[in-house]
């Protein structure tokens, strides 16, 4: 239930709006590509990319709008993303793109070549828009993408387009992936280039066994009719999945013999090159999600080879989790492909090792009681590895150093006088970075800083400093609530305009819960409801959102992995422990409690208005899993079990288990066209709400996905919607 993360804070999904409305919310949207001499970067600028050079940021258009004007066309083309080819002598531009799924990851490419001034079309033979993950070899003579689940490569200079593999269809898919690795393990580019250009690995999955979910879509024609998705539901067994190795020449395909669970089945997210053109690396997780292979594989023979393992008595993250550079392919060597980088949380925190090629030899790089959040850059030449941190803070972020020999503490980077949340972008060497930073009183600002220093370039202007004034005006502010259990959460509060401390006030509780997403986070725009249509402060309301035990916090694995088949009780009762202390608060009116959420948070919402009547009087439940053994594999079963062995933990977990229990009001909204958390939750939810002759008020909005974003006027109206009830059922204001 990934999909919402965009959703959580009001600026992240202006964010999100902004890049669909460039790209069509392209997981290729980047705002700038980097130069290979790490001094200079390339950008889109109305019809135009133009190059900057740092440190003055000096700006020049290398392509203009009438260069990318297709001979045939009158307009330029429409600039989702660009990357250039290795030696920076061609541009290939991503365009006219649709969705898949969750992004807009097919389309069209072009290239542009500079050493003839050429704009040309790949795969013009193939159908509009069907062209995806397109990539230069390493050589920069030819390109290969998929089109209709089969992989294609093109000589640039005879325009040939080989087909590599032929039988791909929507169940036997080649080069990309299906529904649940692209939704649950971020996977969605399925091939790799070998370095020296003659090969190229790519995934393979067979859902032919994948059970198919029926989607109807009524709304676009006179007839319904029928869009099937393959969906493993939790207790089905994997996909099978197989890495080939193609030769471009031959088109021979070598099949890597990767053990797996003839029984239970098991993952492959991660596959890249071994920093050579003779072996693969890949990371093999067993069906349980606890235990992690890293394995060699010999590209020309198949064989693989464990070199490095680990287990966990609950569940293994992957690493695309910190590492944002992966979700473009990649895997980080050092030491002239001698050593990997790779993180574990086997000491109880989130650290980055040093692995050598072997195994046999493993050094811990970060040392100390934080976790890393997020690798930011390695830089071999002086001997440090930057990442992105928060030991004293688990709702903020600050970019760290040290030394990749795994000596000496880790140093801070960001400005003591920076606190909230920093985003760093470094570039390539690491001398310069943009730096992003806000807080939930200080607007977002950026600045461009050379590194190691952390001194910003001339000319630019400088991020907003926090102000002590800010922070006293500010209506929101964060506070450690300690439960009756003895569990310690973040959480942040916004309080009413004109905020009298001798009335009471109605409480409106936002929620997540699940580990997916982090709620409490120290970010600008934190306390804004993107669904109310209005002001919650100045409508007299106070607005809160804890983080409970099993959210994605860097307060180390023993706190995500709490939750361990406990999801739909732990979670809620933090949850509902963390709202009686809160309601012992003297300006707290008991009687006008009310919560919301979406997709995991809608299934908190509904667990806590059923399981905790006594507190919560109102809920607003959008999206939600209303019963967990209808939700894919992968998600449910490395949080919660194999429902074969912990049946259980999925009942009990269950919102539709405890609907007997409702007793306040219930807005239920839900999108019929809904390809993650399926429209069925929705309507056997129904059905035991009028088993037991409960009132509630439901919407159900016809051919909407998970986002409920289709169509003229729907989330005008889902906020409409979501307001009234509000102000109706749980009203404003001081008594």
């Amino acid at each position: 239930m990934s999909i919402l993360r965009a959703y959580f804070q009001k600026v992240i999904l202006l964010v999100f709006l902004f890049c669909l409305a460039i790209c069509g919310h392209s997981q290729f949207h980047r705002s700038k590509v980097w130069g290979k001499d790490g001094a200079s970067y390339f950008q889109v600028e109305g019809e135009n990319i133009v190059k900057h050079e740092l440190p003055t940021d000096k700006a020049s258009i290398l392509l203009s709008g009438k260069d990318l004007t297709p001979p045939e066309d009158q307009v330029p083309l429409r600039i989702c993303y660009f990357l250039f080819s290795g030696d920076f002598s061609k541009v290939l531009i991503y365009t006219n793109t649709k969705k898949v799924w969750r992004y807009n990851t097919r389309g069209d490419y072009w290239v542009y070549d500079f050493s003839d001034h050429s704009l040309k079309q790949l795969g013009r033979s193939l159908p509009e828009s069907s062209l995806m993950f397109a990539k230069f070899s390493p050589d920069g003579k030819k390109a290969a993408y998929v089109s209709n689940h089969n992989l294609y490569v093109e000589d640039l200079a005879t325009r040939e387009i080989k087909a590599l593999t032929r039988d791909g269809t929507r169940k036997l898919i080649n080069g990309t992936f299906d529904w649940v690795y692209e939704e649950e393990f971020d996977c969605r580019d399925g091939f790799r280039w070998s370095p020296d250009s003659r090969k190229i690995a790519f995934w393979q999955m067979n859902d032919s066994s994948t059970r198919d979910y029926l989607m109807l879509n009524t709304t676009d024609s006179v007839y319904s009719y029928v869009i099937p998705v393959e969906y493993p539901v939790a207790g089905q067994q994997p996909s099978p999945y197989r890495i080939g190795v193609v030769g471009i020449s031959d088109d021979h395909i070598r099949w890597m013999r990767i053990p797996s669970d003839g029984k239970l089945g098991s993952y492959l997210p991660r596959m890249e090159w071994a920093d050579n053109s003779d072996e693969l690396i890949v990371q093999h997780l067993n069906r349980r999600q606890n235990e992690s292979d890293i394995m060699i594989c010999k590209a020309d023979e198949g064989s693989a080879a464990k070199i490095f393992s680990e287990k966990d008595s609950a569940f293994i993250d992957i690493i695309s989790e910190w590492d944002e550079a992966y979700r473009m392919g990649g895997w980080d060597w050092m030491a002239h492909g001698t050593e990997f980088l790779w993180a574990s949380e086997k000491d109880g925190w989130r650290h980055l090792y040093r692995i050598s090629r072997d195994g046999e030899k493993q050094t811990l790089i970060t040392q100390g009681n934080y976790d890393v959040i997020e690798i930011s850059m390695i830089d071999e030449k002086q001997n440090l590895l930057y990442f992105i941190a928060s030991p004293d803070n688990a709702t903020q972020k600050y970019l760290y150093r040290c030394r990749l020999d795994g000596k000496g503490k880790a140093e801070r980077v960001t400005p003591l006088n920076e606190p909230g949340t920093n985003e760093y972008e470094l570039s390539p060497g690491g001398k310069y970075a943009i730096h992003d930073f806000s807080n939930y009183y200080t607007r977002p600002s950026k600045e461009w800083v050379s590194l190691p220093e952390h001194k910003v370039l001339p000319g630019s202007e400088g991020i907003n400093i926090p102000s002590a004034a800010d922070s006293a005006a500010s209506p929101i502010s964060f506070f450690k609530i300690r439960s009756v259990d003895g569990v310690t959460m973040d959480g942040w509060m916004q309080k009413p305009a004109s905020f009298d401390p001798t009335k009471k006030y109605p409480v409106l509780f936002y929620v997540y819960t699940e580990p997916g997403s982090q709620t409490v986070q120290d970010i600008y725009g934190i306390g804004n409801d993107f669904l109310y249509d209005g002001n919650l402060a100045r409508d007299g309301y106070i607005y809160i959102s804890v983080d409970n035990r099993g959210t994605p916090s860097p307060r180390g694995s023993a706190w995500r992995k709490s939750i361990y088949r406990k999801i739909g009780r732990m979670n809620i009762e933090d949850q509902a422990m963390a709202a009686e202390e809160i309601l012992r608060w003297p300006f707290v009116d008991a009687s006008r409690i009310a919560v919301w959420g979406w997709s995991g948070g809608g299934s908190a919402t509904l667990n806590l208005l059923f399981q905790h009547p006594e507190i919560y009087k109102t809920g607003i439940a959008i999206a939600g899993l209303d019963n967990l053994l209808t939700y894919d594999n992968v998600y449910e079963e490395r949080y919660m079990g194999m429902p074969q062995e912990t049946y259980d933990d999925y009942v009990k977990g269950s919102p539709i288990t405890y609907a007997r229990n409702l007793e306040g009001n219930l807005l239920y909204i839900h999108g019929t066209g809904d390809d993650n958390v399926h429209f069925n939750n929705a309507e056997m939810l129904v059905n035991e709400l009028v088993k037991y002759n409960k009132n509630f008020q439901y919407m159900a909005y016809p051919n909407r996905t998970h986002d409920i974003i289709e169509g003229a006027g729907t989330r005008q109206h889902l906020m409409t919607l979501y307001t009234s009830y509000m102000r109706t059922h749980c009203p404003g204001g001081p008594k």
